[in-house]
């Protein structure tokens, strides 16, 4: 990767990984390196999920109990954890979801300010 193409990227926010991660499983189960690549595709290769992140935040929502893992095989024909989104966890993205669009039209109220 160019260092161009570092210079945009854009860091998550604090608790907003556990919310894509939550929306990517909406989609269906996966394994860690499917949930980040997906993560990465749909932001048009803004948003890149570290290995350092990802797997920490699957632990954490885990012990909340808003995913679910079982042994798998993966596409390449290799051992993987698939995680998958629970009753609970359906419960909290739409939670969460709610919270985001409040916060991004309270912030975009103040970068684009109606004109007086």
């Amino acid at each position: 990767m160019s260092t161009k193409e570092e210079k945009q990227r854009i860091e998550l926010l604090q608790g907003t990984l556990d919310l894509l991660i939550l929306r990517t499983l909406l989609l269906g189960p996966a394994h860690g390196h499917a949930i980040a690549k997906a993560i990465e595709f749909r932001s048009d290769n803004v948003l890149q999920v570290e290995q350092g992140s990802l797997y920490p935040a699957l632990h954490r929502l885990i012990k909340r109990g808003w995913i679910s893992v079982e042994n798998g095989t993966s596409e390449n024909n290799r051992r993987a954890k698939f995680y998958r989104l629970t009753r609970q966890g359906r419960r909290q993205l739409d939670r969460e979801t709610s919270k985001w669009d409040r916060l991004a039209r309270a912030i975009g109220r103040i970068l684009r300010p109606a004109e007086e």
